[in-house]
């Protein structure tokens, strides 16, 4: 436990000196413009700080999601935005997993050494939302390939990457409606430089810096090395790795939350008013304390959560209840963040209303809190589903 704490202490302290070279006002100033925060991710694919769940055999850091965590948790705490580049820590286990030992060694080492960026995950449809099973884009084979047609919404950062998981459907809907989904490593290089007008883009503008897309995909030829473990079997990979996502989510809500409790301390201590400041007042001290009770509690399941990850045990439910808790803990905090601040707390130069934000998002992505509520009273409780 010891050497595991030594650990997470070095990264933790890694990634703050990291975040402090990208202070707020870089981040407000790529917030306005909604531009891609290209040098803070440079410098952290840079650092190793990407590659920590890549096997040190393949050049990562070799270690577990909840060293993968504590990096996350530390971007947003110092009042950073993970969102730019969190997908390659979790969209990377579908290939540490189920992909094949040459696409590892293929893959692994550059991604590793920063040369490739796999941050691209094409799954989600208009149309079929939440319900994976539902989405229509298919992969029809042809000759010795497949070929995809369909569209695709969410596809976050694949502009900025080099490699993209793309789920599409290989053959229709049976009495099991997990079976027939595909899961594809798409080379987006060879895409650009041999069939550009197979793949369109439509940027979508979010209510905070979230570099998104729709995507339209038009008879894209991909080999039949880039499927990713068994045709057919996809939607038990993408499933598989969910639970990582909603822990690692879980910690960027926590480091929010220490963010907003942090910012709403430090200006109750410094605002005077009526010639004392307001932090002697306990309408203003309850709230933060509540608040900071609050993160430190969900903080607690998320290690667990990630404990029982690396360990190879099942997670599910505290991986859900971590992503809960601290996406309802992190709301709450932002709120007696604002509050304390007053009106200042929707100026932008205090940057409480931008991180204000960014937090929302965490309550319906990647899954509403309401989903999340009926899994554990279903799955863990028991209780008889509604229809």
């Amino acid at each position: 436990m010891l050497t595991d704490t030594i650990k997470t202490d070095g990264l933790r302290a890694l990634t703050r000196d990291l975040c402090a070279d990208f202070p707020d006002e870089y981040w407000r100033e790529t917030d306005l413009h909604r531009r891609y925060p290209q040098e803070f991710v440079d410098h952290l694919t840079a650092s190793g700080l990407l590659s920590v769940l890549i096997p040190s055999e393949y050049g990562g850091l070799g270690l577990g999601l909840t060293e993968a965590s504590v990096v996350m948790e530390e971007i947003n705490k110092s009042g950073g935005h993970s969102a730019a580049c969190h997908a390659q820590m979790y969209t990377m286990g579908a290939l540490l997993r189920h992909g094949s030992e040459a696409q590892k060694r293929e893959f692994l080492p550059q991604i590793a050494a920063g040369e490739l960026r796999l941050q691209a995950f094409s799954v989600t449809e208009d149309a079929a939302g939440s319900d994976t099973t539902s989405i229509e884009t298919a992969a029809v084979p042809d000759g010795d390939g497949f070929v995809i047609s369909g569209h695709k919404s969410w596809t976050s950062r694949i502009d900025e990457s080099d490699l993209a998981l793309v789920l599409a459907r290989t053959s229709a809907k049976g009495e099991d409606r997990t079976h027939g989904l595909t899961l594809f490593l798409v080379d987006l290089r060879q895409v650009r430089a041999e069939q550009p007008e197979a793949l369109k883009v439509v940027k979508v503008r979010t209510m905070f810096n979230y570099a998104t897309n729709q995507i339209f995909y038009e008879g894209l030829r991909v080999p039949a090395s880039s499927v990713i473990g068994e045709v057919g079997q996809g939607f038990r990979y993408v499933i598989d790795g969910w639970n990582a996502e909603r822990i690692l989510l879980a910690a960027e809500a926590i480091g929010d939350g220490y963010w907003f409790t942090q910012r709403a301390t430090d200006y109750a201590n410094r605002r005077q008013v009526f010639g004392r400041s307001i932090g002697a007042n306990q309408g203003v001290q309850f709230p933060i304390a509540d608040a900071y009770m609050k993160i430190r509690a969900a903080d607690m399941m998320r290690y667990e959560a990630a404990r029982l990850f690396d360990e190879g045990k099942p997670c599910g439910a505290e991986a859900n209840m971590a992503k809960h808790l601290a996406s309802e803990a992190s709301w709450e905090a932002a709120n007696v963040c604002l509050d304390t601040h007053g009106g200042y707390g929707f100026v932008d130069e205090y940057d409480v209303e931008r991180k204000f934000r960014e937090t929302r998002m965490f309550q319906v992505a990647p899954i509403n809190n309401n989903l999340i509520k009926s899994f554990i009273a279903t799955k863990v409780l028991g209780l008889p589903r509604s229809y």
